[in-house]
């Protein structure tokens, strides 16, 4: 099932969530499960925010529940690019520079995704 879930588009993804054919955690499992396959490999995560994808995830799934409207994209999992800054996330923008450096707030891009319900499973090299 993992397979099948990694490879749908986003829109799919989303279609599935709303419909409650998948969860918004299903889906983020799924996707993080991947990232722990194959990311010694390819590196392509400066970091994984596993607990924080999954509480996203969960939100998600709840608003669903209490019939709530969901953003577009409500539940898709997303890597965020190192150079966008995320609340309590470690953003490096690739640099040693920053290293250890967590900022106190988001970029407008976080924030809007965040609104759109988005879960952002970490930063990308």
């Amino acid at each position: 099932m993992t397979d099948t879930i990694i490879k749908l588009t986003a829109a799919q993804t989303a279609e599935k969530i709303a419909s409650g054919e998948l969860t918004a955690v299903e889906v983020t499992e799924a996707h993080l499960a991947r990232i722990e396959a194959v990311d010694e490999k390819v590196h392509a995560f400066l970091h994984v925010d596993r607990e924080g994808a999954l509480a996203q995830a969960r939100a998600v799934d709840e608003k669903r529940a209490r019939g709530e409207k969901l953003g577009p994209l409500a539940g898709v999992p997303l890597a965020l690019k190192d150079i966008f800054t995320t609340e309590g996330v470690p953003t490096t923008v690739g640099s040693k520079i920053l290293e250890g450096w967590i900022p106190p707030y988001d970029a407008t891009v976080t924030r809007k995704l965040k609104a759109a319900d988005v879960v952002i499973l970490g930063k990308t090299n």
